[in-house]
């Protein structure tokens, strides 16, 4: 089996553990980072005065509902990635048609874990309720690396693989 199609594969398995242990840890542990969400949903520490302030939600129910949300992309990443590695490993030693059709669970995976961090971490947490203005709710960094990590997996996994040499 050539060594790409094996990082393929490592890598796919890697965000598919990452994810999973992102959603283990806040299903089992949900109080911790439920008040990552509330705060940063009622934006009750970001600048004084910001004008952007008006967008707060302070709807205990609306912060349960976006929790739970979070937990869902997080834990559909992961089952996805886990059935895309399930399917590249059955077609690691098959032609390279096939092998490129079975990438499709990893690619769902791993562009709903990117969508998940970069739409939903980055864009709605950080800029719409303004997280990146909380020194001490900011996820943005920790965001990024996690967005930038998968889209680097994705990229690879993306890649045509080619007939292997006998």
């Amino acid at each position: 089996m050539p060594v790409l199609r094996l990082a393929k594969i490592s890598l796919v398995a890697a965000v598919a553990a990452f994810a999973t242990v992102v959603a283990f840890d806040n299903v089992t542990d949900y109080g911790t980072n439920f008040v990552f969400v509330q705060h940063v949903l009622s934006m009750d520490t970001i600048f004084p005065g910001s004008a952007i302030g008006y967008r707060a939600i302070t709807s205990p129910a609306l912060h349960h509902a976006a929790y739970a949300l979070i937990i869902a992309a997080e834990a559909a990443t992961a089952a996805l990635c886990w059935i895309g590695v399930l399917a590249l490993m059955r077609q690691r030693r098959a032609g390279a048609a096939a092998f490129n059709r079975a990438k499709a669970w990893s690619v769902a995976g791993l562009t709903l874990g990117f969508l998940t961090w970069q739409l939903g971490f980055m864009t709605v947490g950080g800029e719409w309720f303004g997280m990146w203005q909380s020194p001490q709710w900011n996820g943005v960094p920790s965001a990024f690396r996690f967005a930038m990590v998968i889209i680097a997996v994705l990229i690879l996994v993306a890649m045509r693989d080619e007939e292997m040499e006998s």
